[in-house]
């Protein structure tokens, strides 16, 4: 019985030896995403003052970049190791009364300087490397128009 405790303990202490040596290569192989804020957007009024959005005429697009990098990436080859999203908030961050009743709101983004929408919603995967990330967020009004006064709508981008 003696020998079988030994060898027990050799085992695990080997098993602790490498499970010991394996945590920082497990914290190498998890990778990292980082994503910069850049210009915020501008939302403008269509005609009939039903919309607001950052692509209606005047309106401008916020901007992000986005640095994806994960060792696991690289040594594998995998091409699609994070995705990104922005999708729409449920609601303005700040509006005059009445302002954010009877509102839905849309988002879309561009990756590196494509000219396809991507739903704000939908995942979209990157490859290691920065990637440049344009937003634009949309909000319609189902009855009446917007009431006079200072809105501001807060897209989230996620990297995951």
């Amino acid at each position: 019985m003696a020998r079988k405790r030994r060898s027990s303990s050799r085992a695990l202490f080997a098993m602790a030896a490498l499970a010991g040596s394996c945590l920082p290569m497990q914290a190498a192989i998890i990778g990292t995403c980082t994503i910069m804020v850049g210009a915020s957007g501008t939302m403008k009024a269509n005609p009939a003052i039903s919309i607001l959005g950052s692509k209606q005429a005047g309106g401008s697009s916020a901007s992000a970049t986005v640095v994806a990098s994960s060792l696991l990436c690289s040594i594998l080859n995998l091409l699609d190791c994070y995705s990104v999203s922005a999708p729409a908030p449920a609601a303005f961050s700040s509006a005059p009364s009445g302002g954010g009743t009877n509102v839905t709101f849309a988002s879309v983004f561009r990756l590196d300087g494509s000219g396809a929408d991507v739903n704000g919603s939908v995942p979209q995967r990157v490859v290691n490397g920065t990637h440049a990330m344009q937003v634009d967020l949309t909000a319609t009004k189902s009855s009446g128009i917007f009431p006079a006064g200072n809105y501001q709508g807060t897209v989230t981008v996620r990297c995951e």
